[in-house]
This record gives structure tokens, sequence and C-alpha cells, in this order.
């Protein structure tokens, strides 16, 4: 199983400085990290700050969520398959719908082992206040659906904004995305350990009350870098079948990795009621009543079933999207599924 972590904000966010820190701390925990840098145009200038050390696949001239879509799971069989990292990393386009980039990724794991992890959005402070006072735009529109679509949101570069601008951005962000954990910070400098931590009611800070020294960085060299991009318009091995995640997600997504064949008219019945904060379900199972393999896409409370023979080795499995739906109910269900065909008749 290969933790996948997802980097998610717009375009000058601060996104290549949260990775190159995330490298640090992972390498200097003994981890192999691998990198996933997608460019929306043909050259990636950020892989430059990236050490050459750290394996890393290119996606250019396109976003992973639309256009180059299909290239995702060849360049992540590739890192995986040939470099035998610990974890993937995905710095994803700033101008990706985050959804989309989250469905890219859990097709993905229709063919390969992941354990997706939450995505972290890293958010402009100070271009988000800009955007905020006319709320306009299809920019504005962007940056508040990565917002929303956050686990954990950075809300970065707070320093260039006065402290009364500062919590107006955190309360912005609370009232978008009441489920996620809000980090102020200055060039990304944030508790590494604690990105992916378990929500605890406490996670909303103030901005105006982080430490002091904070506000007192070298700016010049990381503002540079990502105003130039805006002008351009725990590693975790689980080896058990079922992956969730933290209940204060906001955008979830749960794996299931079937151990054997279920009955078609169950499973059928369970994707009938499934709840309507399940938006996306797609996967790849037997059934007990035939002998073929059946890709089935789930999408707006509709469902359909191919046939199909994958190539390679493709485990049974499925990959459920949506909004703060609850993961053990349907891991359960999914359970007691198994659980009914392993019974002796």
């Amino acid at each position: 199983m290969t933790p996948v972590y997802i980097l998610s904000g717009f375009l000058g966010s601060g996104k290549t400085t949260l990775l190159q820190r995330l490298i640090r701390h992972w390498m200097e925990q003994g981890l192999r990290p691998a990198v996933i840098m997608n460019e929306i145009g043909e050259v990636n200038l950020d892989g430059l700050l990236v050490s050459s050390e750290v394996p890393m696949a290119e996606m250019l001239g396109g976003c992973i969520c639309c256009t180059i879509r299909g290239d995702l799971s060849v360049q992540m069989a590739e890192l995986i398959e040939g470099e035998k990292p610990d974890l993937i990393v995905i710095e994803a386009t700033g101008a990706g719908n985050p959804m989309e980039i989250f469905d890219a990724v859990t097709e993905v794991s229709l063919y390969l082992k992941l354990d997706i992890k939450p995505m972290v959005t890293v958010v402009d402070a100070a271009h988000m206040a800009d955007l905020h006072a006319s709320q306009q735009g299809k920019t504005y529109r962007l940056m508040v659906e990565q917002i929303r679509c956050g686990s954990v949101l950075v809300l970065n570069k707070i320093d260039l904004l006065e402290p009364d601008r500062q919590r107006e951005m955190s309360e912005f962000l609370r009232r978008t995305n009441p489920y996620a954990r809000i980090i102020p910070a200055v060039k990304c400098d944030v508790d590494l350990s604690l990105l992916w931590k378990a929500a605890d009611g406490q996670n909303n800070i103030d901005p105006t009350t982080q430490r002091g020294h904070d506000h007192n960085h070298d700016l010049n060299e990381d503002h540079r870098h990502d105003h130039n991009h805006d002008h351009n318009d725990d590693h975790n091995h689980d080896h058990n079948h079922a992956h969730t995640h933290a209940s204060h997600e906001h955008v979830t997504v749960y794996t299931h990795y079937f151990d054997g064949p279920v009955d078609s008219e169950d499973f059928e019945r369970f994707i009938a009621e499934l709840p309507r904060e399940v938006y996306r379900g797609k996967g790849v199972l037997r059934f007990t009543d035939t002998a073929s393999r059946f890709l089935f896409q789930y999408a707006y409370r509709e469902a359909d079933y191919l046939k199909v023979t994958p190539q390679g080795n493709v485990p049974d499995v499925a990959v459920f999207i949506g909004e703060h739906f609850d993961r053990n109910v349907i891991a359960q269900q999914l359970k007691e599924l198994e659980r009914k065909q392993a019974e002796p008749e």
C-alpha cells in the first residue's frame, strides 16, 4: 500500500514551498518520497526546486483532472515499480479542479494499491482577500472550490495582511469549509507532523496569535517566486483491505479492497441505497453468479456495469468519493457482503 498525498491551491499560493518542506521532513525520518509535479504549461520550473535525490515524474501541458488524466496511472505505476518509494506526493496545477483531481487519483487506485490521504490546500491570504472583496470571476470561484475540498487549509502569507484582515480571511475559510483544519502560516512554515493528524476541536487557530517570529522571516525569495505565477493567471503501510480516514475531512475518499466475490443482487442493492453524500463510485469486482469481472461506475444516483478483462494484476476494489459521509457504515456494509459469501451454506 503506497500512501498518496495531494497538495492543492491556486497558482502562486506556495504549494512548492510546502512541498520542499515536506520532502525534507520525510527524508529526515528516513523515508523515500517520490513526487508527481503537474503543470498546465509545457515547462516544469517548480520541479527545479526539488532535490535531485527525489524521484519525480512530470505531467506537463495540462491538468491531471482532464486533458492528461490518462497519463496519471502510467506515471504512478512507473514510480512505484521503478523507484519503490515509501510515499508519493502530488503537486496539482493551481488551475485544477480539486474534486476532479481526487477523482483522477482514485481512478488509479483501481489498478494500484494506494492509501489516498486527505487533501491539503494552500491558500494565498493576500490574493484571497483581494478577490473576496468583489466575490466574482473564475479565479475566485476556483479558489473557493479548492478551499471547500481541502481537509487541511494552510492560510499562507498572512504577514501581508493587517490583523483584522487576517481574522476576516480565517473566518471566511471557516464558513466556507467548517470541516477543515485551518493553519495560518508565513512561507508555509507549519508543524508538518500535525498536517494530517485528526482534528481535535482546537485546530482552527487565530492567525493574530501566532508566534511572533513568523512575521520576521525574510520574505523576498518566497514571495517573488510565488507572485510570478500569479501573473500568469505519517508514513503508513496499512495492509487491511478497508481504508478510511479521519472524521473531520470535508471531501471523503473511501477505498475498499475485496477478499473475494460478492452476490451481484446484494451489491446492486447496496449501490442503490448509498447515501446522497456519496457523489461518485467506481471499481472492479467479481460476482458469485458469473465468472467475469465487472467495472462499475456510479454517479448522480445512477450505476453502470461493464464486463471487463483487466490487463495486469488488478485487485477487486471499490472507491467512493463524496462529502462527509460515514465511511464506517460503507465499510461495514461491504464487509457484511463478503461475510455473507464466506459463510457455509
